[in-house]
C-alpha cells in the first residue's frame, strides 16, 4: 500500500454509529480544530485489532487522493487507525537507511526498549530503515530535524 498520500487526524472518539451497512461504522473524532467523521470499513487496518470505543484517543489516517464528500463536518474513509496513550504521538512516513523521515520531520534513535514489529505483530529482525514506518513516540528534541527514541515502531511491510 502506498502511504505517501496519507493524512493524519488525531483526537478523541466522541461517537460511534452504524455506517451505510452493517459492516461499516462512522466514528466522530474531536480534534483540536473541530469534529471529523471517519468511515471505518472492513478494509480499515486497526493497529493491534483494538476495539474502538468512545473516549479513546486515536490517530486515523486517510488517503488524500481519494474523493471525499464536501460536507461539514468533514468525512473521510479511514485507511489506518492507531490508538494512542496520553501524550503519545504517532507518525507514518518513509524513513531512509539513517532512520530519517523522507520529509526531514523526524529522525529516530533506536533504544534498547524500542519495540520493532510488523503490522501483524511479528518481531521484525532486520533494520527498519528504507521502509514505511508507523512510529509511536512522546518527546522530541528541538534540533533540526527533531530526534526521538521511539517507544514502538511498526514496519508497514508491502503486501
Amino acid at each position: 500500500m502506498n502511504y505517501e498520500n496519507f493524512e493524519k487526524v488525531t483526537g478523541i472518539i466522541q461517537d460511534i454509529s452504524r455506517g451505510d451497512n452493517c459492516c461499516t461504522q462512522m466514528i466522530s473524532i474531536q480534534t483540536d480544530t473541530g469534529m471529523v467523521n471517519m468511515v471505518v470499513s472492513p478494509d480499515t487496518r486497526v493497529i493491534d485489532d483494538v476495539r474502538l470505543r468512545k473516549g479513546m484517543r486515536v490517530a486515523a489516517f486517510y488517503d488524500t487522493s481519494l474523493p471525499a464528500p464536501a460536507i461539514f463536518p468533514p468525512q473521510y474513509q479511514a485507511e489506518l487507525i492507531a490508538s494512542l496513550r496520553k501524550e503519545q504521538d504517532v507518525m507514518l512516513n518513509y524513513f531512509d537507511e539513517n532512520l530519517r523521515a523522507e520529509d526531514d520531520s523526524l529522525e529516530l534513535n533506536i533504544g534498547p526498549f524500542t519495540s520493532i514489529a510488523t503490522a501483524n505483530g511479528q518481531r521484525f529482525l532486520c533494520s527498519p530503515g528504507n521502509s514505511e514506518l508507523l512510529v509511536y513516540y512522546t518527546t522530541t528534541t528541538f534540533s533540526i530535524p527533531p530526534q526521538t527514541t521511539p517507544q514502538r515502531i511498526i514496519v508497514m511491510c508491502p503486501y
